[in-house]
């Protein structure tokens, strides 16, 4: 569907357009973008989000800071915070780490022991036990969403509405409209700035292919997005990015190509999943759920 709009776009708009996207998951899309031709960047409120809190905590201009933002969408860290060339957070983790650790969603010693600062989707791997247990029987996300989403839309069929409804906050994705802008502006006006974006990594995390996408600081002109250099990834970093970014690669072909054997690799490559009964059980669930949008998926199963 993603590509279909894609093409619609180029034809509609020029071949040498950009388009930025916002959907989820917002790596494997923007790799299948370009992957198929198209000029694409990803974004991510996540690092932007850390931006302003860091900001308020320091009491400087978001403007101000610059975050060492590395690893893929929803499996990022922030190892540095720069203000003036220099590196606070050591600083801000030693005096406020209670309440950098409230936005990360998991205990303060923890972060204080890792040194720097996981995004809120890290929990999912480093409290998995206690994250599951919280979240059986509970409403998923996706129905939380969708409900909120149809009281979004029917709010705002009143044309007399004239305030930003509550939902919104329980929506999630605060400062994108400024992420969007700050993009759409360094691209039509080439300002090369750097801003956290995903685009293709190049060289810059050399453990993964060329055109991996990853979620780093990047300069953004005219051309696009390129990465600035980071310093060498963690082993602890490195290994659980090159892990989950083998599933987003076998992800992808699978959604691309199609085949019930390409969707159980896929879940199987996941570390959340990593279980052949479990693969096996969601993949037949997952094609169940979604034969209607899948017409390879009625009856096939190779």
């Amino acid at each position: 569907m993603i590509l279909d709009l894609a093409e619609r776009a180029s034809r509609r708009a020029s071949p040498s357009a950009f388009i930025i996207d916002f959907t989820n998951p917002v790596g494997i899309v923007t790799r299948a973008l370009l992957s198929a031709g198209y000029r694409a960047v990803g974004l991510c409120n996540v690092a932007i989000g850390f931006q302003r809190h860091f900001a308020a905590l320091l009491g400087v201009p978001p403007a101000a800071v610059s975050l060492g933002h590395v690893g893929l969408n929803h499996l990022t860290w922030e190892r540095s915070v720069l203000v003036d060339d220099k590196d606070v957070l050591p600083d801000l983790i030693a005096t406020r780490a209670d309440e950098i650790a409230r936005r990360t969603e998991m205990p303060a010693d923890f972060v204080r022991r890792l040194g720097m600062v996981p995004s809120p989707y890290l929990r999912y791997y480093y409290a998995h036990d206690e994250v599951l247990a919280a979240r059986r029987g509970a409403m998923t996300r996706a129905e939380e969403v969708a409900r909120l989403e149809a009281e979004l839309l029917e709010l705002y069929a009143d044309p007399t509405l004239d305030r930003k409804p509550d939902q919104l906050a329980r929506r999630g994705g605060a400062w994108y409209s400024e992420a969007a802008v700050d993009l759409l502006r360094s691209l039509t006006d080439n300002r090369r700035d750097v801003q956290v974006v995903n685009t293709a990594n190049g060289l810059t995390l050399p453990f993964l292919p060329a055109d991996a996408v990853i979620e780093v600081p990047a300069v953004i002109s005219g051309g696009g997005a390129v990465p600035v250099p980071v310093e060498p990834i963690e082993p602890l970093l490195r290994g659980l990015i090159a892990h989950v970014y083998a599933y987003e690669e076998l992800a992808l072909d699978a959604a691309t190509r199609g085949g019930r054997d390409r969707v159980y690799e896929a879940l199987l490559a996941h570390p959340l999943v990593g279980q052949a009964d479990q693969a096996e059980c969601l993949t037949d669930r997952l094609l169940a759920e979604n034969a209607t949008f899948l017409p390879w998926a009625r009856g096939d199963r190779g």
